[in-house]
């Protein structure tokens, strides 16, 4: 324990002294977390639309009048010629085209139904499906309100009634989903980006050579080394769950305690793994290469944006060794749904699995070099 306190008083002394690693763990959390959230938005906005209204009643103006004070949608063009819209498509001027066929209005009135046509630019194939998707639920509505209209005053009776609700964020906050899994991924590089810089800085500077001499044994060296980035981890997860609070009005709806506790733990297995990177590299330049690799494989198949269950098969397996992946998880279920330590008993066993191989891996890979 004696070598192990004169390490840490040295690593923290090193850490305070240097400026630009307290900037990034008290700056990056406030600043990512303020610009990430408002920036990468799952709502699409501001589509464009041309509608080809070959019937020109007052049902097709009204449906053309409902798609346009929807919010969603911008009229981009107006008119009667197909060829015409799918022009201002090409030049990028229209997202979609909706085709309303002649006798639209009659075809409703006479036999209760009628056609309309959905074309979409599917170069960006996200914005193309949502935006099909918002144009037939704004016509499913219109149609919707027709039905009842020419059903009023009939003995016609619609027996089924279908009612929906959300659980858990009945208001659908983005926020509420995506800021927190927007913090486990800065705990993330606070972990393993800044521990793999700090190792290989000590080789750059040549202080490496002085403590190999040392009587300062292999556990106790990555200890040292472990400990500081853990308390400032846990620092920058503290930091990142105010700035939800103060910006965007965002409480766990469980316990914190279940948050720290899962990331003392989770902060173990990165910290390993930021270890073990530096182990393999030379200098900073290797280390932030390798870094920006393994974020990258991190982020991406995390289920922060894209969720695991919509990957391939062979994605998820992979996913399945991904340690943010599972604290994604557990601080959605615990600032959503408000779960607890029984329902979250999975993820803790993995990371601790994480954290326990990751670790003895850095030991030995640091013992091989020693």
């Amino acid at each position: 324990m004696r070598n192990i306190k004169f390490m840490l008083r040295k690593e923290f002394r090193q850490v305070f002294r240097n400026k630009a690693i307290l900037r990034m763990i008290l700056a990056m959390p406030v600043i990512q977390l303020i610009l990430i959230p408002l920036a990468a938005d799952y709502e699409v906005k501001n589509i464009n639309i041309a509608v080809v209204d070959n019937d020109v009643s007052a049902y097709s103006r009204r449906l053309t009048e409902k798609i346009k004070s929807s919010g969603i949608f911008k009229l981009s063009d107006y008119g009667q010629n197909y060829n015409a819209a799918l022009k201002t498509v090409g030049q990028s001027k229209s997202d979609l085209i909706l085709s309303i066929e002649p006798g639209f209005e009659k075809n409703l009135i006479r036999e209760r139904s009628a056609k309309v046509h959905i074309a979409a630019d599917a170069v960006n194939g996200i914005k193309a499906g949502l935006g099909a998707a918002y144009a037939q639920q704004i016509i499913a509505d219109f149609n919707a309100e027709i039905v009842k209209e020419l059903a009023a005053g009939t003995e016609q009776k619609f027996p089924v009634t279908v009612s929906s609700a959300l659980r858990y964020n009945p208001y659908v906050n983005y926020y509420l989903f995506m800021v927190p899994g927007i913090l486990v991924m800065l705990v993330t590089m606070v972990g393993s980006f800044l521990s793999a810089l700090n190792i290989v800085a000590e080789k750059e500077i040549g202080t490496m050579e002085q403590i190999n001499v040392s009587p300062l044994k292999k556990h106790e060296f990555i200890l040292g080394k472990l400990i500081p980035f853990w308390v400032l981890g846990m620092l920058s997860i503290t930091i990142g769950m105010s700035i939800a609070y103060l910006f965007y009005g965002i409480l766990p709806a469980g316990s914190f305690l279940v948050i720290y506790s899962y990331a003392a733990l989770y902060l173990l297995a990165v910290l390993g793994v930021g270890l073990l990177l530096s182990t393999f590299a030379e200098n900073q330049q290797q280390a932030t290469l390798f870094a920006f690799f393994i974020l990258m494989v991190f982020i991406l198949m995390s289920g922060l944006y894209t969720p695991v269950d919509s990957m391939p098969e062979w994605a998820q397996w992979i996913s399945a060794f991904n340690p943010p992946r599972y604290f994604i998880k557990l601080i959605r279920a615990v600032y959503i749904k408000g779960s607890g330590f029984n329902d979250l008993g999975h993820e803790f066993l993995v990371t601790a699995a994480f954290a326990l191989v990751f670790n003895i891996l850095a030991i030995f890979s640091y013992n091989k070099r020693g």
